[in-house]
């Protein structure tokens, strides 16, 4: 949702190759070279449920500890983001925690490899465990987060069960095809600065579009803004190209880009302005009539570079 907007739903009148929009209001160092150990898979941080791993658990967040790794003077170990959070006093035994590293856990867990956590999503690489968080921030097995924008949605997973989950909880309409024609009302545009429309998926060449329509304030200035996400990698994306189109009273704005990825939020690609922009009273004059109503028709395609 666009900061202190409202969040807002359409209701679709849809043909063949148009639709009507209307908006109703409404996440121990040693010298030796180590020995490398190899975690198997396992719960959920991806190994094996023993020893070791429980040593390199923090027992505040229960996520795996990277330096500095901090102890008490009684040996109970925290990472260093939880340190912080129970104000420098051990969980375990409530002593001060004063500024000990436990070097000898560092050396451990530097000798270990473990496979990466998303193993049983496609991934079989096997990493150092100083590097497998960095891989997991950028895996291409990593789930995919949910593209809508009307709400903050925490749900995550892979593009058929995201497109399920569209579908079926945030009722986001569903259409077959390249071309598009659209159109967004708004009965009292100007008490309107932020505010999301409904989401629309097309299914194209197999693979599924999100179309997105928003106001907010550009600098000083209310604007509306249109633009196409694509629901997979940006590797993939970079494989299609899309127009959007808006006018009346004989000119128009045309809008020629790359989709981006929904890796990509849907906020991060509106503050970047990638998308077709266009000023409110150019809306509204577009709109025709007394400029009391936003009527805008926003049409597109959708096509596959060679």
């Amino acid at each position: 949702m666009a900061p202190g907007g409202g969040t807002f739903k359409e209701v679709l009148e849809f043909h063949p190759s148009s639709g009507d929009y209307e908006i109703a209001t409404s996440k121990a160092e040693n010298n030796a070279t180590p020995t490398k150990t190899t975690v198997g898979l396992g719960s959920k941080h991806g190994v094996s449920n023993n020893g070791v791993h429980e040593l390199l658990e923090c027992p505040v967040c229960t996520n795996l500890m990277y330096p500095p790794i901090h102890q008490c003077p009684n040996g109970h170990t925290l990472c260093s983001n939880c340190k912080i959070r129970v104000h420098n006093c051990c969980p375990t035994c409530r002593y001060d925690l004063g500024n000990i590293r436990c070097l000898a856990l560092e050396k451990v867990a530097e000798s270990l490899e473990l496979p990466c956590k998303y193993q049983s999503l496609g991934c079989h690489d096997i990493f150092p465990y100083y590097s497998k968080l960095k891989h997991e921030q950028n895996c291409r097995f990593r789930p995919y987060n949910c593209p809508y924008a009307g709400s903050e949605c925490s749900v995550t997973g892979d593009i058929p069960a995201l497109v399920a989950h569209l579908k079926d909880d945030h009722k986001v309409d569903m259409h077959d095809g390249c071309t598009f024609n659209h159109r967004y009302v708004k009965s009292n545009p100007h008490e309107v600065e932020n505010a999301t429309w409904m989401l629309t998926v097309f299914n194209c060449f197999g693979r599924q579009f999100c179309l997105h329509f928003e106001a907010f304030q550009l600098g000083m200035a209310p604007v509306y803004m249109a633009f196409l996400r694509f629901m997979g990698d940006d590797n993939e994306a970079k494989k299609f190209s899309y127009s959007l189109e808006v006018g009346g009273n004989g000119r128009k704005l045309i809008w020629q880009g790359i989709p981006r990825s929904i890796r990509d939020s849907h906020r991060k690609v509106r503050d970047s302005q990638d998308g077709l922009i266009i000023q409110r009273n150019l809306a509204l004059y577009f709109s025709g009539g007394d400029r009391q109503e936003l009527k805008l028709r926003v049409t597109g395609r959708i096509w596959k570079e060679e």
